[in-house]
């Protein structure tokens, strides 16, 4: 039985994680904004005015959370638009820094405020995308998400090589195409599945691999 912390859980793959966390007896806190229906019907704790844009939410969380050593924490919070080359008005440069702020700075300002209840041991998985890759980039376009995705990728490889001492690990995962509200319903794969696979994917991955970059399914993605 594990501690296990999922930030952005009232939807999606987070809400998944917690379903696939609760079934197999893990200790589950859901850190959320606002709770939905089906996250008040699961049976866990849960955190509720959780914006990761804010330090002070961030701290406060940290702070009713006191009694609790996390063996686990997944950061899933995300936000998609579409930017195009030959679209960059104004409006669409404001996206792609909202984009910058939720999906790159974000995971960095959670971990930082939620290290003190993350024991020897601890894993940390960052939701990213395979569409930060600059390697697997063959279509271009998704201005925003791209450059956010490949920001946070750097981010967390640096985070492993700063929490290894700690004996703390750190990896990048690839959920896949998942069929969520963010994709607006299309993918290849459900969010229970993603969940299962990304849970899976951290119970194997060990410290000596911290810093990696995977797809959920246990391919190892270029960068």
């Amino acid at each position: 039985m594990q501690n296990v912390l999922i930030v952005g859980a009232n939807r999606g793959i987070g809400l998944a994680l917690c379903h696939f966390h609760a079934a197999r007896g893990d200790r589950v806190i859901a850190a959320c904004r606002e709770p939905s229906p089906d996250l008040n019907g699961l049976g866990v704790r849960i955190e509720t005015g959780i914006d990761v844009t804010s330090n002070d939410a961030l701290i406060a969380l940290c702070k009713r959370l006191s009694e609790v050593t996390l063996d686990r924490l997944v950061v899933c919070a995300g936000v998609l638009s579409r930017e195009a080359f030959d679209a960059l008005d104004e409006d669409a440069e404001t996206r792609i820094r909202r984009q910058f702020e939720v999906n790159a700075l974000a995971p960095l300002r959670v971990i930082n405020r939620l290290l003190p209840r993350l024991g020897k041991g601890a894993k940390v998985g960052i939701l990213t995308s395979r569409m930060g890759s600059i390697a697997d980039n063959t279509s271009g376009g998704y201005y925003g998400y791209r450059m956010s995705k490949a920001a946070v990728n750097a981010a967390g490889h640096s985070l492993a090589l700063d929490l290894a001492p700690r004996g703390v690990a750190v990896f990048l995962l690839h959920p896949g195409f998942v069929r969520t509200d963010m994709t607006e319903g299309n993918g290849d794969t459900s969010p229970e599945q993603s969940a299962a696979n990304i849970a899976t994917r951290l119970d194997d991955l060990t410290l000596e691999e911290s810093g990696s970059f995977w797809h959920a399914k246990g391919q190892s993605l270029p960068w």
